[in-house]
């Protein structure tokens, strides 16, 4: 930390403070400590804990409590963080361990791009906000390795690329020899080639083509581009995966757990081919039931640091699009050789567990198997046997699973899980991929029947590595890679009961944040307008499940321990949960505590690049939909009122688009943040969160994912 050019007292405030690292102490008691007790003392104090909060030296949070600030200042007082750049070009340096953010004008960005790790120096403060306001030094590492643009020919033989995203903020030029192939007007990924001069624009390589801009197979392979994701696997990696044969050797057979005889049944959508997990359960002489839940033995088939291994790595997990798959495996392992597909023998790791009619698991084995699947079953038809609407020879082991699932539901929620339920478009799609119809999915019992097979396999095999442990808990001792999620952001909780207020209901933040205060608001608005949107602003409160060796519980389940182990064809973390199962069951040794923090920073991060892609995938969709309906009106619902305008869903499609406040042509709304709410300044006319709208769609934007909306009276 820089102390450089500090007076006395702001270097004796910071001998103190140095003193107690972890402490945050009250202004007063730094008072008396210094020996400050005059009124002109104490003004002297506080006008040095001013400065140095400005320099960063030290924090000043509610309460007047002051604290070393954890910033590391380097000794030519820059800092290093990751910058966020706008649309209108300017950028923010988030610095970990600041409160705030450290804005960067544009003329002063340098040649840094989006998510870009920068060194900064803070030049100035804002003279209301007092808001830091710096210069981007130097550029530590590059964010992407991938970009996705259009290109043009500005002149003959001039070429450049207009970057999608607009955070990018600037063009980029490419040579002829650098076209790789790309025509004008097509949709192309491309690399940084180099750009030192920020006068100047950057030099790039096309990589790829897309296809023609505008077109849908350009559209959804941009949006895979954009989050680091490519639909096609190397040469090597296919021919790795081809060699795989497709029978299994008695020797293997053997040495496993044979349960070819019994009854293993899957439960998938309709299109699915990868399917991962089979069942097994049957009732005990003691009334227990014993489930078994079996898992494709991937890790078999993929050695570790294999050339499959490492590209699976780098994709981190299978990306779920509107009209396409994306695997994380190739499709000979993920829809053949590792899929439970019915009337085939297959490897399989299984969790056993012997659950009592409470709920509870009361024995438990994870063992290797084979299986050999009698039933590949859809959810509809699941649940048309478990309404009595079709008969089915194994329709007792269904009814079964069905009195278990429910034992198991009621127990996760006395417990302490979450009841979170938003609905989800789904799109029907003509032979040119256009969407056609939405419709927003059904949940039914058939979807939670597998759910609580899956969450309590999950579980049961975390709890069964804190039983290897023997009760060490040494870091070293048998590190695991779990499922975390932590508590919700209080501010955010805060936010949200300011927003359910105006509307009469009331979330309890009285002492600890408990699964059963939030619950007790989601009862209260379920079947209201508002229901939606108070699920969708809770899941955004909570913070993002993770996965690290660090256990330190899962928040929205209400788990102590749990894991993913139930999904390795499309999720790479399962892979690494089964590599070390297998290891600790056998007595050796698989990663070390440090590999699992950083395996788990890389999963998490690209789980967050697939669900963003899903989601723009969705938004698409969305908008290609509206595109051939302009000038139409639906009934919605306001889900966001701001000083610019209102978000409304479009409740039979699920599609959200914006009212801007310039198209309430009947009067002048003034914004009230409190009641969220847009009010008429001479008729009174309210617009308020979870009210029911007509909206007419006037414009949509294909490159921007953007649905325009008017009052429908209008």
């Amino acid at each position: 930390m820089s102390k450089n050019n500090l007076s006395s007292l702001e270097k004796q405030i910071v001998k103190v403070l140095e003193s107690y690292p972890d402490a945050s102490i009250p202004i007063p008691i730094l008072v008396d400590a210094l020996s400050l007790t005059s009124k002109k003392g104490t003004k002297k104090l506080k006008t040095a804990v001013n400065r140095l909060k400005q320099l960063d030296i030290l924090r000043v949070s509610k309460g007047n409590l002051v604290r070393l600030n954890e910033v590391v200042v380097k000794e030519d007082n820059t800092l290093t963080g990751i910058l966020d750049v706008t649309s209108r070009g300017d950028g923010y340096v988030m610095v970990e361990g600041r409160d705030q953010d450290i804005k960067i004008p544009s003329r002063q960005m340098s040649t840094a791009l989006d998510g870009d790790t920068v060194s900064v120096k803070i030049t100035g403060y804002h003279k209301k906000s007092s808001k830091a306001i710096g210069k981007i030094e130097d550029i530590v590492k590059r964010a992407r390795t991938t970009f996705v643009g259009t290109l043009t020919e500005e002149a003959k033989n001039t070429y450049i690329i207009k970057p999608d995203q607009q955070s990018s903020r600037v063009d980029f030029f490419v040579t002829p020899e650098d076209l790789n192939g790309a025509k004008p007007g097509q949709k192309v990924t491309f690399s940084l080639v180099n750009w030192d001069d920020v006068r100047g624009y950057p030099q790039a390589s096309i990589n790829h083509v897309l296809g023609d801009a505008g077109s849908n197979e350009a559209n959804i392979l941009s949006i895979l581009a954009e989050k680091q994701f490519e639909a096609e696997f190397p040469a090597e990696v296919e021919s790795f995966a081809d060699d795989i044969p497709d029978t299994i050797p008695e020797k293997e057979i053997a040495r496993r757990r044979d349960m070819r005889e019994e009854v293993v049944m899957t439960i998938d959508p309709p299109d699915a081919q990868d399917f991962d997990d089979g069942l097994s359960i049957e009732v005990l002489d003691n009334g227990n039931y014993y489930l078994g839940v079996h898992i494709a033995d991937v890790t078999h088939y993929m050695p570790r640091n294999s050339v499959l291994d490492e590209e699976a790595y780098q994709r981190g997990t299978s990306v779920y699009m509107v009209d396409r798959v994306i695997p994380m495996l190739p499709e000979r392992l993920s829809n053949g050789v590792c899929s439970l597909r019915p009337n085939e023998d297959k490897l399989t790791y299984s969790c056993f567990m012997e659950i009592a009619p409470n709920g509870k698991v009361v024995d438990h084995s994870v063992e290797e198997t084979v299986i050999h699947s009698r039933q590949r079953f859809t959810y509809s038809e699941v649940q048309d046997i478990l309404d009595g609407d079709r008969s089915h020879p194994f329709e007792n082991q269904l009814k079964t699973l069905q009195t278990l699932a429910n034992i198991l539901l009621e127990k996760r929620f006395r417990e302490g899980s979450i009841k979170f339920e938003t609905p989800e478009p789904r799109f029907v799609l003509d032979d040119n991929g256009k969407p056609i119809d939405v419709i927003v999915k059904e949940r039914i019992f058939a979807h939670k029947l597998i759910e609580e097979c899956m969450l309590l396999a999950n579980k049961t095999v975390a709890k069964h590595v804190d039983q290897l442990r023997g009760g060490n808990k040494a870091k070293n001792n048998h590190p695991f890679l779990y499922r975390v999620h932590g508590e919700p952001d209080l501010e955010k909780l805060q936010n949200i009961k300011e927003t359910a207020k105006p509307l009469g209901i009331d979330l309890n933040l009285n002492g600890k944040v408990t699964a059963s205060k939030i619950n007790e608001l989601l009862s209260k608005v379920e079947g209201t307008s508002i229901e939606n949107i108070i699920n969708g602003l809770m899941l955004r409160s909570m913070a993002k499940a993770e996965y690290s060796p660090k256990n330190i519980g899962h928040f929205g389940l209400g788990f102590k321990d749990y894991a993913h182990f139930t999904s390795p064809i499309r999720r790479y973390p399962d892979v690494i949960v089964h590599r070390l199962l297998k290891r600790y069951n056998s007595g050796g040794t698989e990663y070390t505590y440090d590999q699992l923090i950083e395996d788990g920073e890389h999963c998490s991060e690209k789980e967050r690049y697939a669900v963003e892609a899903e989601r723009d995938s969705v938004k698409l969709k969305q908008v290609e939909y509206l595109s051939d309906r302009l000038g139409e009106s639906f009934k919605g619902t306001i889900s966001g009122v701001t000083e610019n305008g209102l978000y409304v869903v479009l409740d039979d499609i699920y599609c959200e688009g914006m009212i801007r406040v310039s198209d309430l042509g009947d009067d002048y709304y003034v914004f009230n943040p409190q009641l969220h709410c847009l009010t008429g300044r001479s008729k009174g006319k309210k617009y308020r969160l979870g009210d029911s709208i007509n909206a007419k769609v006037t414009r949509t934007d294909l490159g921007k994912r953007q649905i325009d909306l008017i009052p429908a009276d209008y």
